[in-house]
């Protein structure tokens, strides 16, 4: 991305340096949970942006009761062709911008797009919201344009995904922290997502609640500095994030391995709708 650019994040000004170049994709994830959705996205996008609902396109998939996991292979190559990316493409990921909710929606779609293999994506820091803060920057309306590709050539990045068989071993053997993006309430215990089987968190996990990253007065990610405050303290070595569903959890995972350069950073997908389902799975409460 561009050389001013934060790493994993590009500001407005150096994407519309970029605008029109033949191999980037900038890909507007708006969707009708944040930001509007097509509807949105036809009355008012960035000039050349593609066009994918986070929800409606299946970037994430249900299996039993956990709904956020990562959907088959075949399907990510599907769909990632589908909207014309290739593996040496550059992808600029346009959030709303409304929300760290919505924020966390990119970084899913970025973390996704890494774990298949591709390796040069960003976050448009504000999203699209940051983008119209300027008038002076374009902005075109109408339907997504086709950029067809054929299906993507997935090679998975296993390292950046946990499973719960991985997250039980990081739990018992205190090889990994365990990095529990959830607010307080569901890390003590007192509330619980629907899916999930059982209420509070994963032995030996930290709570770093993933809303603290965002200024939602401007719609960005809060500066370095703050972030790199926001995550002192844990442990130095591997480190797993999580949540209820791996949505909010890939914005601390975001944080965590693309801004502050931490190693051996994975995402637990399935999380805590996934790590209930087996009741010999330990779960326990209590304040932070």
């Amino acid at each position: 991305m561009s050389k001013t650019a934060l790493a994993g994040l590009i500001a407005p000004e150096d994407l519309l340096a970029r605008l029109g170049e033949p191999s980037l994709v900038v890909l507007d994830i708006r969707s009708s949970i944040d930001g509007g959705g097509k509807a949105a996205y036809e009355a008012g996008h960035i000039p050349g942006a593609v066009h994918t609902d986070y929800v409606a396109d299946g970037w994430r998939t249900k299996v039993g009761q956990a709904p956020g996991l990562l959907p088959p292979l075949q399907h990510l190559a599907a769909l990632v062709g589908r909207l014309g990316i290739k593996p040496h493409d550059d992808v600029v990921i346009v959030p709303a911008g409304v929300s760290a909710t919505d924020a966390a929606a990119a970084a899913r779609v970025y973390w996704t797009l890494k774990t298949i293999g591709h390796g040069q994506q960003a976050i448009l820091d504000g999203g699209f919201r940051g983008w119209t803060v300027d008038p002076a920057r374009p902005v075109e309306t109408g339907p997504s344009p086709e950029r067809a590709a054929p299906p993507y050539p997935v090679v998975m990045q296993q390292r950046l995904r946990s499973t719960a068989d991985a997250t039980l071993v990081a739990s018992r053997s205190k090889l990994a922290t365990l990095v529990d993006a959830r607010s307080t309430s569901y890390f003590e215990g007192r509330e619980k997502a629907p899916e999930a089987a059982r209420a509070g968190h994963i032995p030996g996990a930290v709570s770093r609640d993933y809303t603290q990253a965002f200024d939602a007065a401007t719609g960005r990610l809060k500066p370095r500095d703050d972030l790199a405050a926001l995550f002192a303290g844990l442990p130095k070595g591997p480190a797993i994030s999580y949540c209820n569903t791996g949505h909010t959890a890939a914005l601390n995972w975001f944080v965590m391995s693309e801004l502050l350069g931490r190693e051996e950073v994975a995402l637990y997908d399935g999380s805590m709708t996934d790590w209930t389902q087996d009741p010999e799975r330990p779960v326990v409460t209590g304040a932070v």
